[in-house]
């Protein structure tokens, strides 16, 4: 084997099993489903910022912003702007409000005033776009480790399933929320060390103007169409994702909780410029390849040991996205569907096996059709903007409580995920994106509902911790 790629896989190899440690070490926090889910106590804002940044800065949107940059240039940027919005606006608007209700699931939350069976659909939705983004973090991930160790991609996605299995299904949260601090500073730190060494291959920002088209270099060169879409479906997907609630919850109160979302929203924007200039770079350099493969390309021409770093970030990253996702979704299992109909007892030993089983399950699901994913990005933003639907109701919920009923709700996320997912797999049609309707669908059942109603005998209003 080529010494360079021993040195890089035995020291990522290094690295988490580091990590599987970690999550083995704090096994005893995850003994009940309360510690398993919340992690046994408040966590301080940097440790809850570091947890959100590792996924929304995960693999497939690195992967995918420098894919998206190598097509269309710096524009490739806002994907990341719409997140540190969305971050912004979280602190603003919903995080006092989350803790608030004392409940750290959103299908609990929009339950208190839509009903049951809004509560169900809420799961149902929530999962299915996680798994979504996690088909996302499988391809990238899989394609930087195929490209940069030169092994089959399919043994690439193989091996992070089953690591990221095991340490998210022995420590539960705590050991997502500490390995992602680790996987987040060592991302940041390699996607500098990436974009430093791809200016100084191609000689500088001039050098790649003069043979570059111009349009690579406008901020809003995908066109204004895009930038709103990644709008709704960043914004959307942070205001109603289930481990940014778990995350917020976790916190000891309002103000950690904010400050960690703005240490979050201050990160988003450089880390967005680096990942699309790293594509623009990419361009410059090796022109004939596959727009999937201009950071991974990158990295195999980098130094054995800032490469490994990056590989180690971007695997890491990959990591801690989809523990954060399959732990998210086995919360929801675990509360919405196994608890309330086969454990009626509130057998707390059942709940946490469970919750084990659910994150094996759900974390080698989206293997499959990672196997065959290749517009990374275009997946990742298909899987936030189903939760834009629910970020919609979220708003109405809070703010506007009497507006619609539970049924228009419930009509709401029914018609989102067929109008969505039916219009991203026709290809968006006339350049729609796909997130559009999911921002719509419960606007438009909602009004409906409101229209038709006459008088509301379903809801209850959102309750406080307090009761």
């Amino acid at each position: 084997m080529d010494p360079r790629i021993t040195i890089i896989l035995c020291l990522t190899a290094g690295y988490f099993i580091v990590m599987s440690y970690i999550g083995y070490s704090v096994r005893k926090h995850a003994k009940s489903s309360d510690g398993f889910t919340g992690g046994g106590r408040s966590f301080p804002p940097f440790l809850i910022g570091a947890l959100l940044l590792s996924e929304f800065i995960g693999s497939s949107v690195s992967i995918g912003t420098a894919q998206k940059g190598f097509e269309a240039g710096i524009s490739a940027a806002w994907n990341l702007v719409a997140l540190s919005l969305g971050f912004l606006l979280l602190a603003l608007v919903l995080a006092k409000k989350y803790r608030d209700t004392g409940l750290n699931t959103i299908s609990g939350i929009l339950a208190q005033n839509y009903g049951q069976g809004t509560r169900y659909a809420a799961s149902v939705l929530t999962i299915c776009a996680l798994s979504i983004v996690s088909v996302a973090l499988y391809a990238s991930g899989g394609a930087v480790l195929a490209a940069v160790l030169n092994i089959d991609k399919t043994l690439a996605i193989l091996l992070v399933g089953v690591i990221t299995v095991f340490y998210v299904s022995v420590g539960g949260m705590r050991s997502v929320v500490y390995t992602n601090f680790v996987h987040a500073v060592i991302k940041y730190i390699g996607i500098v060390l990436a974009l430093a060494f791809a200016l100084n291959a191609t000689g500088g920002i001039g050098a790649m103007q003069a043979r570059l088209p111009a349009t690579m270099f406008d901020f809003t060169g995908v066109g204004w169409g895009q930038i709103f879409a990644w709008m709704i479906g960043g914004i959307g997907s942070i205001f109603a994702t289930q481990y940014v609630i778990q995350a917020l919850v976790s916190t000891k109160d309002e103000k950690t909780a904010k400050r960690a979302c703005f240490y979050v929203s201050s990160l988003m924007i450089p880390f967005g410029l680096m990942a699309a200039g790293i594509g623009m770079c990419s361009a410059y350099l090796y022109p004939g390849i596959k727009s999937i493969d201009a950071f991974p390309a990158l990295i195999a021409h980098m130094p054995t040991f800032s490469a490994s770093l990056v590989v180690i970030g971007l695997a890491g990253a990959l990591f801690g996205g989809i523990s954060a996702n399959t732990l998210a979704s086995a919360t929801l299992a675990m509360k919405d569907f196994y608890d309330p109909f086969f454990n009626k007892e509130k057998n707390d030993r059942k709940s946490v096996i469970f919750i084990r089983l659910a994150i094996i399950v759900i974390g080698f699901l989206p293997l499959i059709l990672a196997l065959y994913a290749d517009k990374i990005l275009l997946i990742a933003f298909l899987g936030k903007a189903l939760r834009a639907t629910l970020a919609v109701i979220v708003l109405m919920c809070f703010y506007a409580p009497k507006f619609g009923t539970g049924r228009g709700a419930l009509a709401g996320v029914i018609l989102s995920v067929f109008s969505t997912i039916g219009w991203f797999l026709a290809g968006n049609p006339y350049g729609i994106d796909s997130s559009y309707f999911a921002l719509f669908a419960p606007l438009l059942t909602m009004a409906i509902a409101e229209l038709l109603k006459t008088g509301r005998c379903d809801a209850q209003p959102v309750l406080n911790k307090n009761g």
